[in-house]
Formats: structure tokens, C-alpha cells, sequence
């Protein structure tokens, strides 16, 4: 039963983890350094992936030439990039970001790629029609058609980089919540794995809830 209990905790042994965690400030003050770890690298695997994506599925040309190394790259194991980072950038805040953007941006770029492609050429012909100008037409007609792409692109790449920003904090950080997860690990204390998966995945939800669906119903508000 002790053996069963140190695999399994209970809710009440991982509550108390939990509390313990809370009580030092410990539990807030590492989700917040993942957080901020998540937020830049999500920021800069948006930007540069459905920029990417979006040359991509409006070029034929350019997709001919580059969207094979764009699947190279989606298929490059998450642990090869984020060792090869750490060994050419040193363990630094650098490399860990960086680690984890370049392992989502080929997600968003196939992603960003396969909407840019299926946009309605009536509309594009529209826009010449009345003179948009790129600006216009890239504001007005390419985007809010490209809306539901991003935000699956959003939705999944949001799922993605968490669990890879654990990962680079296990492997090369001193702080954070997957350096705590490996602390924890050493030390076999299922309670507090459990109990920072619960808080992390309550953090990562409210910000489903409270961000990103929100603006997908803004985004999408011209669909009938």
C-alpha cells in the first residue's frame, strides 16, 4: 500500500504538494518564468511561421523550393534541435528560446501554408477589381479568411511549446517548471509532479478560455 501510494498519490497528497508549493512562492514563481518562456517563443514561431506559410501557399514557385525543407524540418526530432541549440548557444535563455520556436515553426508554417493555398481567388479578384492594394487586400480579404488556419495553428502550437519548454528546462535550465518536474523526479515525489502538471494545465485552459477563444469568435465574426 505505501509502494502504491508513492506511484499513485491520492488528491489529498497532491493537494498538499500543491499548498506546499504555493505556500513558499515557489509553484507561482516558476510558472511564471515558463510562461514568459512559452510567450516568447510562441510569439516568435507565430510571426515567422505564418509569414513563412503564407509566402509559401500564395508562391508555387517558392513552395517548390523550400516547402520540402519545411517538412524536413517539421520532422526533425524536437530533442535533436534543443541539444544542438544548448551545444552551439551554451545553456543560456537564448538557446532555450530559440530551441523552442524552431521546433514550432514548421508547424505553423504547414499549417499557415495549406490556408494561404486555399484562399478564394473570386475574392482575390475582387480586390484587383477595386484596387485594394497589397496593404488592403492582406488586411481585408487575406487575413480574416486565413483566421480559422491561425488559430489552429495557435490552438496546437500553444499545446506544443509548453511541453517542449519543459523539456529545455529539464535539460539545460536552473529554474522553471520542468526543472522542478526533474528535482522532483530525482527525489520520486509523484505529489509534486502531479501537482504542478495540475497547475500548469489550469494555467495553459484559462488562457484557451480566456484568450484564444475569445478571439477566434472575434476573428470569425463575418462568417455567416
Amino acid at each position: 500500500m505505501i509502494l502504491a501510494s508513492r506511484l499513485l498519490p491520492g488528491p489529498a497528497e497532491v493537494a498538499a504538494a500543491l499548498s506546499r508549493a504555493a505556500a513558499d512562492g515557489a509553484l507561482f514563481r516558476n510558472i511564471a518564468i515558463t510562461l514568459a518562456r512559452v510567450a516568447a517563443s510562441f510569439f516568435i514561431a507565430m510571426v515567422l511561421g505564418s509569414a513563412i506559410g503564407i509566402a509559401l501557399g500564395r508562391s508555387p514557385r517558392l513552395d517548390a523550393v523550400f516547402g520540402p525543407w519545411v517538412i524536413v524540418l517539421l520532422n526533425l526530432p524536437a530533442l535533436v534541435v534543443i541539444i544542438l541549440c544548448y551545444v552551439w548557444f551554451g545553456l543560456t535563455e537564448v538557446a532555450a528560446i530559440t530551441a523552442v520556436a524552431v521546433n514550432k515553426i514548421p508547424n505553423v508554417a504547414v499549417t499557415m501554408r495549406e490556408g494561404a493555398a486555399a484562399l478564394s481567388r473570386d475574392l482575390d479578384e475582387m480586390a484587383r477589381v477595386f484596387r485594394f492594394g497589397r496593404a488592403r487586400t492582406l488586411s481585408h480579404v487575406v487575413l480574416p479568411q486565413l483566421a480559422p488556419f491561425f488559430a489552429a495553428s495557435a490552438r496546437t502550437g500553444l499545446a506544443l511549446t509548453w511541453k517542449i519548454v519543459l523539456v529545455v528546462e529539464l535539460l539545460g535550465r536552473s529554474n522553471g517548471v520542468g526543472f522542478e518536474l526533474q528535482t522532483a523526479f530525482q527525489l520520486f515525489d509523484v505529489a509534486t509532479v502531479l501537482a504542478y502538471a495540475l497547475a500548469f494545465t489550469l494555467v495553459v485552459q484559462i488562457i484557451e478560455v480566456g484568450l484564444i477563444q475569445p478571439w477566434e469568435r472575434h476573428a470569425n465574426r463575418w462568417r455567416r
